[in-house]
């Protein structure tokens, strides 16, 4: 059921999906100095190469280009138009989007087999892109569909995380379910390919952007997605993207918040 997305301006031609366990940014350069964060990222140059300047030195050159998780580094953009694909570490999308590149230097894999059908499409992600399209480029950047989960007690779960009116810890969870919490966490990690924590972290950072989608401020998507004040939703979200939500919100970009068990827009 499609729920309001918040248009800033869309003259930019700025947009981000978001699931819990992966987000998709496309638009502008964001020019970000040195960083890194807590998800692995796929980068695609849309109209140009980038470089890659991980901060042990050296430079990787590319149009397709994944870093791993907590390798800072930097890139030098020479177009205006960059893709990003960002990754929770072990999910499926993760580990299938890795078997997709050529080369490798580090941390960092470069040459994806399918780019140029990549480039190609990454050229027609706008803010009022069809969703089955934004997933459709994912499932080719990842080689891996969808994201829904084969157990239904997890889709369940991941669904009750994201509707809760209140943070929810994984014991009262796991007794709605029937299950001992060890069982639940175990059937979880299986299903989703990380934590409980991890995936109420992700779960949290949905309903803060569901927030903005909707209008709202930095104050009330910290509320919303249960963190403690904006500056520790910021913490958070940089921690793990490696940008605050105000360098994000400045690029105006449209909002599109997804169902954790779909491809439908919540």
């Amino acid at each position: 059921m499609p729920a309001p997305s918040r248009t800033r301006s869309s003259a930019a031609g700025t947009a981000v999906w978001l699931w819990p366990g992966r987000a998709l940014y496309a638009g502008p350069s964001l020019r970000l100095g040195p960083h890194s964060g807590a998800v692995a990222c796929l980068a695609v140059g849309v109209d140009a190469p980038f470089a890659v300047r991980p901060a042990t030195g050296g430079e990787l050159r590319a149009r397709t280009a994944l870093i791993a998780p907590r390798v800072r580094h930097r890139l030098v953009m020479s177009g205006d138009r960059m893709v990003f694909l960002y990754l929770e570490p072990g999910s499926a999308d993760d580990r299938a989007c890795r078997t997709g590149f050529t080369a490798a230097e580090g941390e960092i894999l470069a040459g994806h087999r399918r780019e140029d059908a990549l480039l190609a499409r990454a050229a027609e992600l706008s803010p009022h892109t069809p969703l089955p399209q934004v997933t459709a480029w994912i499932a080719e950047a990842t080689g891996h569909a969808g994201t829904s989960y084969a157990d239904p007690r997890i889709a369940a779960a991941a669904r009750r995380l994201i509707e809760a009116s209140r943070p929810l810890p994984a014991a009262p969870l796991a007794a709605e379910l029937g299950l001992s919490e060890s069982r639940f966490l175990r059937l979880f990690r299986d299903g989703t390919g990380t934590s409980y924590r991890r995936f109420r972290l992700w779960a949290q950072m949905h309903r803060a952007a569901r927030a903005l989608a909707a209008g709202h401020n930095l104050t009330r998507a910290a509320a919303d997605g249960y963190f403690a004040s904006p500056s520790h939703l910021s913490t958070a979200f940089h921690a793990m993207f490696g940008l605050t939500p105000s360098a994000l919100l400045s690029r105006n970009p449209v909002i599109h918040c997804l169902d954790p068990s779909s491809d439908a827009v919540t």
